[in-house]
């Protein structure tokens, strides 16, 4: 492949890739003004990752690789969508839509890069590494603090009941138990304040 083919390619890539912020979730921005979309997660739980790295789990995380796997994890919602994790008819279908999300979008970079960016999808997907156990502990974490500090408006919103919480979120602890411990905390005390309820 030519320079400039394989230039090209990357740039087709990047404008791509911008659809992701037409892509809305469940959960609120913290002034309670509108949902996130994908691409604001993606970016937030980027930061957290380097800010709460010291917090993960084991001395094999590889950080970095832990902010790629976050920038580029949710690509694949441009043609799947954000499925909603408690949304038990949505969930049985999102690894068929996401599989062929990820070949046609991943396919559009140069084969090197498709290549990397692919592994490190199925990486995070399989959550079976401690960097992709820190990743996806963080993935989880980011829209339980929206939620607890917007008052819980999306869990009431969706009927969300704090069993499916806990359910989701005991993954946190495993990629970094300090986090996992936070996350129960916040659970704890929603209840307490009625915004989330049994």
């Amino acid at each position: 492949m030519s320079g400039n083919m394989r230039f090209q390619k990357q740039i087709e890539f990047i404008l791509e890739i911008d659809k992701l912020k037409q892509v809305f979730r469940q959960t609120f921005i913290t002034d309670k003004s509108r949902q996130e979309n994908s691409a604001e997660h993606s970016w937030h739980i980027a930061i957290m990752a380097i800010l709460l790295s010291e917090y993960v789990k084991g001395p094999q995380v590889d950080v970095f690789r832990v902010v790629k796997m976050l920038l580029i994890h949710d690509l694949v919602e441009i043609d799947a969508g954000d499925t909603f994790c408690y949304d038990d008819k949505a969930c049985r279908s999102q690894n068929e839509r996401e599989q062929k999300a990820a070949k046609r979008i991943f396919n559009l970079l140069p084969e090197d890069q498709a290549q990397e960016l692919r592994s490190l999808w199925k990486e995070f997907e399989a959550c079976n590494t401690p960097t992709s156990r820190f990743a996806n502990a963080l993935d989880r974490l980011q829209p339980l603090i929206n939620n607890y500090f917007t008052d819980g408006i999306a869990w009431q919103k969706n009927g969300v009941k704090s069993h499916q919480i806990a359910k989701r979120n005991y993954k946190i602890a495993e990629g970094a138990p300090k986090l996992g411990f936070y996350a129960a905390e916040l659970i704890r005390k929603a209840l307490a304040r009625g915004i989330l309820k049994d």
